[in-house]
């Protein structure tokens, strides 16, 4: 009995057997194509950032050297040479001219979302006659370019002696942005009715409702107008050149990297500093706030 049960108890592991082993014949390939399209898939991307970077890593790398190793054939500064940074601040005047590159985009950034938040929610929110009309003239403002409203702005600037000053770049941010509105716009859309109709059920005015129901559930999309205009004032040249060009000591950081270029074109070392210099409040602000804006770009909406 115990014979006959260990030759059926083999026949039956022999029977398995060799469904596994093919069972693992025939998916091995499965799986070493798998790991060939993983590996050629990230092989890819890792060759793409590369080609983005490179580029980048040319232009840091150049801002270590020194005028003569700029000059010359090597792509590798020896040795490191940092002193062009502070050589950038005291030749050129940067700080002075970060200082007021701050000032035009914190200001500016404020002045647009003060301003285009409630006009965004009575694009959206509240009922009226011509709101179809108005939001059509909004999306029209943003198929101008600037350059057709720099003349008559000038001329209104140079009239009231402003001029020369940052307040012709400040000012017209706080009277909203055609974009900024339109992005706004969407995501507040995107908000549950409920909530706006319960507020008002409760007694709440169409500003407290803006206040505190509207504003707390869309920080995603005004934190990505926020960034979009923080960058935007950030990286202005036209703007800058055109008001602040005769006066150096309102001269915005692009204007005074474009000075510094033109003063020093042979020594690509400096040029080069100045550049990484302007780049890296930017590309710190982005990784800061990169899921706020991830989030309102593609606008989500509100979780349920």
């Amino acid at each position: 009995m115990a014979a006959l049960e260990g030759s059926e108890s083999g026949a039956l592991v022999g029977r398995i057997g060799p469904r596994r082993r093919g069972w693992a014949t025939r998916t091995a390939p499965a799986r070493r194509d798998r790991l060939l399209t993983v590996i050629a898939e990230r092989s890819l991307l890792i060759a793409l950032a590369l080609m983005f970077l490179a580029p980048v890593a040319f232009v840091v790398l150049t801002g270590f050297m020194t005028t003569a190793q700029a000059a010359g054939p090597s792509i590798w500064p020896r040795p490191f040479h940092p002193a062009n940074f502070a050589d950038v601040f005291s030749r050129a005047g940067l700080l002075r001219a970060s200082g007021n590159t701050l000032l035009y985009a914190g200001l500016s950034t404020i002045g647009v979302v003060v301003s285009s938040v409630p006009v965004a929610y009575a694009l959206s929110r509240l009922q009226w006659r011509l709101r179809g009309p108005t939001f059509l003239v909004v999306l029209a403002t943003m198929m101008l370019p600037q350059q057709v409203t720099a003349v008559p702005l000038y001329v209104l600037f140079a009239k009231l002696h402003l001029v020369g000053t940052l307040v012709p770049l400040i000012l017209p941010s706080f009277f909203g942005d055609a974009f900024s509105i339109f992005l706004l716009r969407q995501f507040f859309l995107t908000i549950p009715q409920d909530y706006i109709d319960a507020a008002r059920v409760d007694g709440a005015g169409e500003w407290r409702i803006l206040r505190q129901v509207v504003v707390p559930l869309a920080k995603p999309a005004i934190a990505a107008v926020a960034l979009f205009s923080f960058l935007y004032a950030w990286n202005d040249f036209f703007g800058p050149l055109l008001y602040t060009g005769e006066n150096p000591s309102a001269w915005t950081a692009s204007v005074a990297l474009a000075n510094i270029r033109s003063q020093h074109h042979v020594q690509w070392n400096l040029t080069m500093a100045a550049t990484v210099l302007f780049m890296l409040p930017v590309i710190a602000l982005f990784f800061v706030a990169q899921k706020a804006f991830v989030q309102g770009v593609t606008l989500t909406g509100v979780k349920g």
